[in-house]
């Protein structure tokens, strides 16, 4: 019988894999906004792309805490 001790590093991963779901919605609705903002207003593209980028590495930055979380706390 395991106990709780034994499987304690498969549910931090399972916690970091349901984790992974707000990063991915945050760059996906980033990008999309983006592809949005530049189907309306053209010219306008470098700078919301420039701002995409900033926000891109914050949200991947976000998600790169939780797999040092997931690790260092087994």
């Amino acid at each position: 019988m395991l106990t709780l001790l034994e499987i304690s590093g498969s549910i931090n991963v399972i916690g970091y894999a349901l984790a992974t779901i707000g990063p991915a919605l945050g760059v996906a609705w980033i990008f999309a906004s983006v592809i949005n903002g530049t189907a309306r207003q053209p010219e306008a593209k470098g700078a919301m792309m420039g701002t995409a980028w900033i926000g891109f590495a914050v949200v991947e930055a976000l998600a790169l805490f939780g797999v040092a979380l997931a690790f260092a706390i087994n």
